[in-house]
């Protein structure tokens, strides 16, 4: 076990900017010093990577805008369900990743997506082989493909709140982009179709829905939501009873109304109000086993997403489906 750890730091320190030294100054929800790598329920990951997305640009920072709104704006109460972040789940936040310099005549967004290939899948599944829940702060979207690849639960149900299907199998030549972890998932047998809950879809392509119907994804796209939330959230504690679940949340399910930095930002969206009552309604025997939060953008001080995320973070971590070493005892 001391030799693991003793990777673990090396990994930490060789790889990883401090989160006091990141563009933020600070850890998310400006964590107590106290709270180590040992005695975590959750390790906080900065990813800061924008390299294949394809409209609007800003998710390099995207774990500022939340490390600086969480630390800095946001009270760790959670007003609405009068629970303390702090005393329900030990947080770790180890910063952001470092991404090394693309060597001379190599292929930049290559070069990058294989760093992180071989470098943050096994990090997160050094993470969760810790019996730790491995947090990712994005980012663009295409983190949650090597994320969910290290996650040790194998057969685990991934709950994916988006706008977008993200089930292209390639776009503009790309075969791992932003808008395909999730075909690479399950086309590599990473993921079945029918452990996928897809929540707020209302954007994608003929041959995504295709794929989608196919593959028996589950889908409550934003029609769905707005017409019988009731049905929906009945159907999906149903779903979840005893499950390992993953959680990745593209900030831009809500609508865009709320959503003024994002990259691709779609109208119909689901509000603040709608994605509290969904998280609600995962069934509390289920247990999180990973959780990514991704293309958040900053732009010209505009801390609004960051602390949208924060708000909607906190609120899945303060749930009896988070299995923390409190809750075990």
């Amino acid at each position: 076990m001391v030799l693991f750890l003793k990777d673990i730091y090396d990994i930490i320190q060789s790889s990883f900017l401090p989160p006091e030294r990141t563009r933020a100054k600070a850890a998310f929800a400006d964590i107590d010093a106290a709270v180590t790598f040992e005695n975590a329920d959750a390790v906080i990951v900065g990813v800061p990577l924008d390299i294949t997305t394809s409209f609007g640009k800003g998710t390099l920072k995207g774990p500022e805008s939340i490390r600086a709104a969480s630390a800095f704006q946001i009270e760790s109460l959670i007003y609405d369900d009068r629970i303390d972040i702090k005393n329900v789940i030990s947080l770790f936040d180890i910063g952001d990743i470092i991404f090394p310099e693309t060597p001379t005549g190599l292929d930049n967004v290559q070069y990058i997506l294989k760093y992180l290939d071989e470098n943050l899948v096994g990090l997160v599944s050094q993470i969760s082989k810790s019996n730790k829940i491995p947090i990712i702060l994005g980012g663009e979207h295409t983190v949650s493909y090597f994320c969910f690849k290290g996650i040790q639960n194998k057969g685990s149900m991934l709950i994916h709140f988006d706008a977008h299907r993200d089930l292209k199998s390639e776009y503009k030549g790309q075969k791992l982009c932003h808008t395909t972890p999730f075909f690479r998932l399950i086309n590599e047998g990473f993921l079945k179709g029918t452990d996928l809950i897809q929540i707020g879809i209302r954007q994608a392509d003929e041959l995504e829905e295709n794929y989608a119907e196919s593959n028996g994804v589950i889908t409550f796209d934003a029609w769905t939501v707005k017409n019988d939330l009731d049905d929906v959230i009945a159907r999906l504690s149903k779903i979840t009873k005893d499950r390992k679940i993953y959680i990745s949340f593209d900030i831009d399910v809500y609508d865009i109304q709320y959503v003024p930095c994002t990259g691709t930002p779609e109208p119909f969206g689901l509000d603040p109000f709608e994605i509290i009552k969904i998280i609600k309604g995962i069934n509390r025997s289920a247990d999180l086993v990973g959780l990514d939060i991704v293309e958040v953008s900053l732009r010209n001080n505009d801390y609004r997403e960051g602390t949208l995320a924060t708000h909607t973070l906190l609120r899945i971590l303060d749930r009896e489906f988070v299995r923390t070493k409190r809750s075990r005892q």
